[in-house]
C-alpha cells in the first residue's frame, strides 16, 4: 500500500495518468492503494479524481499524482487538458471484457498524441475472475509497441505494485530501484485460473503466512 495524505514531502513527484475504458477497476486499483482493503462498490469517475501516492524506495521518497480518468473522456474535449505534462501513464483493460482491450489503442494513440516518449505500462486487470475472455495468449498490444505489461488483480494483490515500481525505475533511470516497505494489504482470496507464476506464488506466500 502506497503511503497517503502526506503534507510538504519535499521528494520526486510525477504525473501518472491512469487511462481505460470505465469498469476496467482503475479507481478501485488506486483506492487499493490508498487504504490497504479491496473497494466492491463505488461511483465511476466524473471528469478526473487526482490520487497522490507515495511510495518508500532505497532511494528515498516519491510520489506519483495519479489522475485517475472518466473511461468517457475519450467521447469529449477534456482529455487533452488532463494528459498535459503528464510524465507515465498506466493502460488498463478488464480481462473479462473484450471490448476494453479492443479500445486499448486509441487509448494509447491520444496518450502518445500528446505526451510523446513517456513511460506507459498496459495492465490486464481482473484476472481474479474466472470468467476471463483475454487469455493471456491473446494480448500482444504490448509487444507491438514496446510497452511493459502486467496481469494483475486488485482484489487479490496480484502484480499489485509492478506497474508503480516499473515506472519508478524508468523514471529514476534505475534499473536497481526497489521498494522497501511491505504493502500492509488484506490478504488475498485463493482463486484458480490461468495466471502467471508471479501471481501463483503470491498467493502460496499469503496462504502459508
Amino acid at each position: 500500500m502506497a503511503l497517503s495524505n502526506q503534507q510538504n514531502v519535499d521528494c520526486p513527484t510525477f504525473k501518472l495518468l491512469i487511462v481505460g475504458d470505465g469498469g476496467s477497476g482503475k479507481t478501485t486499483f488506486l483506492k487499493r492503494h490508498l487504504t490497504g482493503e479491496f473497494e466492491q462498490n463505488h461511483e465511476p469517475t466524473v471528469g478526473v479524481d487526482v490520487y497522490p501516492l507515495d511510495f518508500i524506495t532505497n532511494r528515498g521518497k516519491i510520489r506519483f499524482e495519479c489522475w485517475d480518468t472518466a473511461g468517457q473522456e475519450k467521447y469529449s474535449g477534456l482529455k487533452d487538458a488532463y494528459y498535459i505534462h503528464g510524465q507515465c501513464a498506466i493502460i488498463m483493460f478488464d480481462v473479462t471484457a473484450r471490448n476494453t482491450y479492443m479500445n486499448v489503442d486509441t487509448w494509447y494513440r491520444d496518450l502518445r498524441r500528446v505526451c510523446k516518449n513517456i513511460p506507459i505500462v498496459l495492465c490486464g486487470n481482473k484476472v481474479d475472475v474466472p470468467s476471463r475472455q483475454i487469455k493471456p495468449k491473446h494480448v500482444s498490444f504490448h509487444r507491438k509497441k514496446g510497452l511493459q505489461y502486467y496481469e494483475m488483480s486488485s482484489k487479490n494483490n496480484c502484480n499489485f505494485e509492478k506497474p508503480f515500481l516499473y515506472l519508478a525505475r524508468r523514471l529514476a533511470g534505475d534499473a536497481k530501484l526497489s521498494f522497501v516497505e511491505s504493502p500492509a494489504l488484506a490478504p488475498p482470496e485463493p482463486y484458480i485460473d490461468d495466471i502467471d507464476v508471479d501471481c501463483l506464488q503470491l498467493l502460496r506466500l499469503k496462504l502459508s503466512s
